[in-house]
């Protein structure tokens, strides 16, 4: 594909808007049945963390040696990616096939263990929010209108390219990192939803385009107050997810 290279304006601010408790009751129906479980596991274990509880710090170690390793590989993390609550929310009489285990097994695994990553030794901010920020939005964050934002953007566009799972989650490795240097947080829920969706027939362009456009369509908000990973945790929602398009 050809990569039209567009010109990108500057955010004006990183801030974003705290989200009404109404926006959050409306988000939180965004999401499917692994996006929420994935979220509900997080938070609970990013509220821990930032209380300091030595259970959620060696939790997260551990879920930090996961990275770039088979979901299968690592027993050690049972318990702690949100499978479980993914299995107990299907409807009575539902049989999940082994395809759809297959793909919510390693869509969690993913996102669980880089936000383990993103999280790491901070225990002031939270790096998953559930405000439907798709990785798009969060990566123009990043941006600031200088010569440093076209390899910024290429790696956005490299993640969107990956021809394999496994290749997808290492480019996604590199982004978390340079979200976490910049204490820029992920709706790490919806970037679950994602990675199981991208696992589908066709779905690899989608999530492309779902990145792609909420990259495009990102304007800074014009609230410069605090943002929303900076204060209370509230109920685990996410905003209505602005499906992004990233052109390749």
């Amino acid at each position: 594909m050809t990569d039209p290279a567009p010109q990108i304006p500057a955010p004006a601010s990183p801030s974003e808007p705290r989200l009404s408790q109404a926006q959050v009751a409306v988000a939180a129906q965004g999401l499917g049945r692994l996006g929420q479980s994935v979220a509900q596991r997080i938070r609970t274990l990013q509220q821990d963390y930032s209380h300091d509880s030595s259970q959620a710090v060696q939790a997260l170690a551990r879920l930090r040696r996961g990275i770039g390793r088979q979901a299968n590989e690592m027993p050690d993390l049972w318990g702690l990616l949100g499978i479980e609550q993914f299995y107990a929310a299907q409807p009575d009489g539902h049989r999940i096939s082994e395809a759809e285990a297959l793909r919510a097994e390693r869509a969690a695994h993913v996102a669980v263990t880089l936000w383990a990553l993103h999280q790491q030794s901070n225990r002031t901010k939270r790096m998953h929010v559930a405000d439907g920020a798709s990785l798009g939005t969060a990566v123009r964050r990043l941006m600031t209108g200088t010569d440093s934002d076209e390899p910024i953007r290429k790696r956005l566009l490299r993640a969107g390219t990956a021809t394999t799972f496994d290749v997808l989650a290492r480019r996604l490795r590199e982004l978390v990192v340079l979200l976490r240097k910049a204490d820029i947080p992920l709706d790490y829920g919806l970037l679950a939803e994602h990675l199981d969706r991208w696992q589908k027939p066709g779905g690899p362009s989608q999530v492309r385009q779902a990145w792609g456009r909420s990259f495009h369509a990102y304007r800074p908000s014009a609230d410069a107050g605090r943002l929303e990973s900076d204060v209370p945790e509230g109920p685990e929602t996410v905003a209505s997810t602005n499906e992004t398009k990233d052109h390749t």
